[in-house]
């Protein structure tokens, strides 16, 4: 079985597992894109789908952030902090545009 996501106006609708004949049969299979694993992100509902890089982009986490045109993730516009401690855990604080320790 092999993922589709149903799209319509660039937007997942619905995922759903199944093979191509059933893909095939259904009355609006143009909607259908197969989430194979090589297009950066898994198909979700609510994501969008980039026909141009033929890439599934999940939904912006945070107003501030910036979607990466090479990974077509979005990221914080501060690296997350590399101390070296596996102790620490931060958090996104998107009213002060910075990571939080917990």
């Amino acid at each position: 079985m092999a993922r589709f996501a149903k799209i319509i106006n660039n937007k997942v609708i619905n995922v759903i597992s199944a093979d191509q004949a059933h893909i095939n049969s259904l009355s609006d299979k143009e909607f259908y894109v197969e989430d194979d694993g090589t297009k950066f992100n898994s198909a979700s509902k609510g994501s969008t789908y980039d026909p141009l890089r033929d890439a599934f982009i999940n939904k912006k986490p945070y107003p501030s952030w910036v979607l990466n045109e090479t990974t077509c993730r979005f990221e914080a516009p501060i690296a997350y902090p590399a101390d070296g401690s596996r102790e620490k855990n931060y958090e996104w604080n998107e009213e002060t545009t910075s990571w939080d320790e917990q």
